[in-house]
């Protein structure tokens, strides 16, 4: 069974909005973006589209199964059949992302989306990859009511992609009429704040109805801020991912009764083993106050990381394309790549003490493993590899000379 790869077709539209929605914060000079945190935010994306290839093959298979063996009508790819699945999967995506709040376990998945003390559309890329395997979980009904994987799949990408819209400050209140139903920038503001008063509202994909229907519609009535009262305060984009995970299974190793180590897992966010103290609650109470998680980058790699943001979308393209020439296991081996690559930017980032001689060894493995998988007959594309890989060491030499790593806490 295929399905349509809707992030690969998309993926350039919506690289080219968040250019623009960069330049215009930067012409406004309204501090909407932050270069490390958007920076990390991308790469995670990055790991998360190769991770949702591997995911998407182990969900059409599931999704085929249960098609196959349990669905009570089998519809036909109709206009109509694909309208009634977008309409099922927004509904089971409201209960997906509700769950994903107020059960541990699946805020782990969801958090390192939150975590971003911005809110924009580089935000709006920064996910885990655990969380698409996570919403899979609720997803299933559509397929035993008769929906196939063909159908399903491209509408669960589609609602995603077009939740990319509301994640952005730029776009203000909406007329009244387009607020009653769907989910705005605005009603998505209030989802993001950090603001105890906003917690655990507007969890709506495309409609906002369902929150009014449910109870968790929430206005704004104070300015947001972003982020989330525990922040893993790293730029490593695998403990971003892990972050929360590792919180909870320090609980559960902590908790004196038994009860309390299973109940860690599916209690709200913030819940604590009763032997254990409350998490310290933030100290920031409004925007004005809060002061957002920077570190002092090794001097001179801004323009280094930028270069190496574009070199690694590229390569994320000949991952995830449905007509990609390469091998399932070169999909794969270039993924883990990839992941090294968005490693060491959170190194550089921190100045980390190991990255000075790590980064000669990730630009050989990246460039030669580009090399080695790129088929003969582009021998030319071969050779601009190893010249812009060349380039690239000499770059990092450079940097690394001008700067004596040090080791963050």
């Amino acid at each position: 069974m295929n399905a349509v790869n809707v992030y690969a077709l998309v993926a350039p539209v919506i690289l080219v909005l968040v250019l623009a929605e960069f330049l215009y914060c930067l012409k406004k000079r309204n501090g909407y973006y932050s270069f490390q945190d958007s920076l990390i935010g991308l790469g995670t994306a990055i790991i998360a589209q190769c991770v949702n290839v591997a995911v998407a093959v182990a969900v059409i298979g599931v999704y085929g199964w249960l098609y196959d063996r349990f669905a009570i009508q089998h519809l036909e790819p109709t206009t109509l059949n694909y309208i009634l699945c977008y309409l099922g999967v927004d509904f089971l995506f409201y209960w997906f992302h509700r769950a994903g709040h107020r059960i541990n376990i699946l805020w782990a998945a969801h958090v390192p989306h939150h975590s971003a003390e911005e809110l924009n559309y580089a935000v709006a890329l920064r996910s885990s990859f655990t969380q698409r395997a996570a919403s899979f979980l609720f997803y299933w009904p559509l397929a035993v009511l008769g929906f196939s994987p063909e159908i399903i799949l491209p509408m669960v990408a589609l609602n995603l992609v077009l939740q990319f819209i509301p994640h952005t400050r730029v776009i203000g209140k909406l007329p009244q009429w387009i607020q009653l139903w769907l989910n705005t920038p605005y009603h998505h503001q209030v989802h993001h704040a950090a603001n105890e008063i906003y917690w655990d509202r507007n969890y709506g994909g495309t409609f906002i109805i369902w929150d009014r229907m449910f109870g968790t519609y929430r206005d704004q009535t104070e300015e947001p801020y972003y982020g989330v009262t525990i922040h893993p305060k790293s730029w490593d984009a695998t403990y971003l991912n892990l972050h929360w995970f590792i919180v909870i299974w320090k609980d559960m190793m902590a908790a004196d009764h038994f009860i309390d180590k299973i109940k860690v897992c599916f209690m709200p966010p913030g819940w604590r083993p009763r032997n254990l103290p409350p998490f310290e609650k933030s100290q920031w109470k409004n925007a004005d106050t809060q002061i957002k998680y920077q570190t002092k980058a090794m001097p001179g790699s801004t323009a280094y990381l930028v270069a190496q943001l574009a070199i690694s979308m590229a390569a994320m393209f000949l991952v995830i394309r449905k007509d990609t020439f390469l091998t399932t296991g070169e999909q794969l081996w270039l993924s883990f790549v990839l992941w090294l690559n968005v490693t060491t930017w959170g190194a550089i980032l921190e100045r980390r003490s190991w990255i000075r001689t790590a980064e000669y060894v990730r630009i050989a493995l990246f460039y030669g493993s580009l090399m080695v998988l790129v088929p003969t007959w582009m021998t030319g594309f071969a050779t601009g590899i190893a010249t812009v890989g060349v380039a690239n060491l000499c770059v990092w030499t450079a940097i690394a000379s001008r700067s004596r790593a040090t080791v963050s806490v």
